[in-house]
């Protein structure tokens, strides 16, 4: 019983050994501590970014779906105001500039996907925003946990040389206190890694449906450009039946 007392007595937790750490390893611990609060914050935020999105997408597909033109598909996009409707926009812009370019259809169409996969890349660099400080985090915190580690040891053996002392009383504290950086570092690096792993399949999954949605703003401008040769098509024929 008075060896269990004792043991008790010797136990301490992680936050007395927090305290009881050198001003080096505790810096490592507080920075260790702030990239995994950064970790979980870039979790939750993107979360609720990519699930607002995905909706917001899948709204937009079904508008694309529905629309006959690519007017009624900006009308219908309109109050979402993402990136379906810039799409829609841009598409619409580069048709109406080449207006003036007669029997241009492949050309038209070739510059309008030029400016789509341009804004389809930019999307998708918005949706990586913030993944690459979790790929830093999951990949450094480790070391930088195990750069404490030795800190602490070194400075516990530093300590016994100084107090002719080598029993297990003196010994184990200083090296509890450097493992907890070592630990502090897995338990930050472990999360950032399964956190950034999952943001890129649902980032993934997102760029597939913008590339979807490019698919459609396509399939409209092809319908319009059709349109319009068969209406100038048919206007030739009455002035050729007028004149004759």
């Amino acid at each position: 019983m008075a060896q269990t007392g004792a043991l008790m007595s010797l136990t301490v937790s992680p936050w007395q050994m927090f305290l009881g750490a050198g001003p080096v390893v505790r810096c490592v611990m507080t920075l260790l501590a702030a990239a995994s609060v950064v970790t979980w914050t870039i979790f939750i935020a993107k979360t609720v970014e990519l699930v607002r999105l995905r909706a917001q997408l899948k709204k937009s597909e079904t508008a694309l779906e529905d629309a006959d033109t690519l007017y009624l598909g900006e009308e219908w996009t309109r109050d979402g105001a993402g990136i379906a409707h810039a799409m829609v926009l841009a598409a619409e812009t580069e048709r109406c500039r080449s207006e003036d370019i007669p029997a241009d259809r492949d050309g038209i169409k070739e510059r309008i996907v030029l400016h789509l996969e341009c804004l389809e890349a930019a999307e998708g660099r918005r949706l990586m925003r913030g993944t690459g400080v979790l790929a830093t985090i999951g990949a450094t915190s480790p070391f930088i946990g195990l750069f404490g580690t030795v800190w602490g040891i070194m400075s516990s053996f530093t300590g016994i040389a100084a107090a002719h002392a080598t029993s297990l009383a003196v010994v184990a504290p200083g090296i509890a206190e450097a493992l907890l950086a070592t630990a502090l570092g897995l338990v930050a690096a472990i999360p950032a890694v399964v956190i950034y792993n999952h943001l890129a399949r649902q980032t993934a999954a997102c760029r597939a449906c913008v590339a979807d949605l490019t698919s459609l703003v396509m399939r409209l401008v092809s319908r319009d450009l059709a349109r319009a040769t068969l209406t100038a098509s048919g206007n030739v024929v009455r002035f050729m039946a007028a004149a004759e």
